[in-house]
C-alpha cells in the first residue's frame, strides 16, 4: 500500500513539473502566438527599417547609431514603454547627425505613436501655439528642410480633428510641383493613443496614409473632394487638372531631394531650433516644437504594404 501511494505521488509530481515547463518556467518565457506571420514589431520589413526611436528615457536611435543632442528633451509613459514628452512651456528637440540613410530616402515609409491636443492658432505667440513640428529632414538651404512633418494648425469647423501635414521636396529634373505636402486628417483621437503610418511609393507616384491600422479615411491633397481623398492619391510632377489627371502630368516619380543631407530633428522644424538650422530663416511666431507625445517613430526605404502597416500597429499594440 505504501509503496503505490509513494508511485501515485511521484507520477503527480512529474505531472505538474511537465506542465510547468510546457508552460515556461524561469527560464523560458512560454511562446506567443504570431501576428500577421511576425513574433514582434522589428520583424515587419527588417531590412528596410533604417532609424528607429523608442524613447525609453531616452533619445537612442537603435538602427543606424545616429548621434542625438538633446535640448530639454523630456518622457512620459508611452504606448509601448516610454514616450517623447513635448511641452507647452519648453522648446524641446533633439539633433541628429549621420543619417545618410534617411537623406537618400526614395521610397519611404513613417510609422509612429503619437497623443496630442489639437494645436492653437498663433494670434497671441507662444510655445504650443501654430503648427508644431515633429520631423525635418534638414536642408539648410530650404525653409521647410527636404521632409518636414508637422502639427498644422486646426480646422475651427472641426474641432474633434487634428491636421498632420508631411512636406516633401523633390528637386529631380522635370519636377515642377517641387513641394508635395498631403494632409492626414484625423478625427475623434484628440489626447489618446494612435497609430500613424505615411508610404510613398516611387513606382506609382501614391502616397498613402493609415490609422491605427487600416487606410485613413480622409487625406487632403491637391484636388482633392470635400471629405478628402480615402487614404491615399497620386503625386504629378505638374499640375495634373484634376484628381484624374485630365493634363496627362507627368509622375513625381523618384524622389532627389537635391543635395546630400544626414542630419534630422526631431520634436520641432529645423528653423526653430537655436540657432536655426536653415540659412533661409529663423524662429518664427506661428510655429514651435511638438508639445504631444511620441513613440515608437521608425522610417524604412520602403513603401511598406497594408499588412504589414497594421502587423506594426497590432504588435506594438500588443506592447511587442
Amino acid at each position: 500500500m505504501k509503496v503505490n501511494k509513494i508511485l501515485v505521488s511521484a507520477l503527480a509530481f512529474s505531472f505538474v513539473m511537465s506542465f510547468l515547463t510546457s508552460c515556461g518556467g524561469d527560464d523560458e518565457a512560454p511562446s506567443l502566438p504570431p501576428i500577421g506571420g511576425y513574433n514582434n514589431s522589428d520583424e515587419v520589413s527588417a531590412s528596410n527599417l533604417i532609424a528607429k526611436w523608442s524613447f525609453e528615457n531616452n533619445i537612442t536611435e537603435s538602427k543606424n547609431n545616429l548621434t542625438g543632442i538633446p535640448n530639454n528633451v523630456g518622457y512620459a509613459a508611452g504606448a509601448k514603454g516610454q514616450a517623447w514628452q513635448g511641452s507647452d512651456t519648453q522648446n524641446r528637440y533633439a539633433v541628429f547627425n549621420g543619417a545618410n540613410a534617411i537623406g537618400a530616402l526614395n521610397s519611404f515609409s513613417f510609422s509612429f505613436w503619437i497623443n496630442t491636443a489639437n494645436t492653437v492658432a498663433p494670434s497671441t505667440p507662444g510655445q504650443g501655439k501654430g503648427a508644431q513640428g515633429i520631423f525635418t529632414l534638414v536642408k539648410p538651404t530650404e525653409f521647410w528642410g527636404a521632409m518636414n512633418l508637422f502639427l498644422e494648425n486646426p480646422d475651427s469647423s472641426k474641432p474633434n480633428r487634428f491636421l498632420l501635414k508631411l512636406l516633401v521636396e523633390n528637386k529631380r529634373t522635370g519636377v515642377v510641383w517641387q513641394s508635395q505636402s498631403p494632409v492626414l486628417n484625423v478625427d475623434d483621437k484628440l489626447n489618446t493613443w494612435v497609430h500613424i503610418a505615411y508610404t510613398y511609393n516611387a513606382a506609382t507616384s501614391r502616397i498613402s496614409a493609415y490609422v491605427n491600422g487600416a487606410l485613413a479615411s480622409s487625406v487632403s491633397g491637391p484636388y482633392s473632394p470635400t471629405n478628402g481623398y480615402p487614404g491615399s492619391f497620386i503625386l504629378y510632377a505638374n499640375d495634373p487638372g484634376s484628381a484624374a489627371n485630365i493634363n496627362g502630368a507627368p509622375l513625381w516619380g523618384n524622389i532627389d531631394f537635391g543635395g546630400t543631407f544626414n542630419q534630422v530633428v526631431l520634436g520641432s522644424h529645423q528653423f526653430e531650433t537655436t540657432p536655426s538650422l536653415t540659412s533661409a530663416h529663423g524662429q518664427e511666431d506661428w510655429a514651435t516644437s511638438f508639445v504631444g507625445k511620441l513613440d515608437e517613430f521608425r522610417i524604412y526605404k520602403a513603401s511598406l504594404a497594408l499588412a504589414e502597416i497594421n502587423s506594426i500597429y497590432e504588435l506594438e499594440k500588443a506592447g511587442r
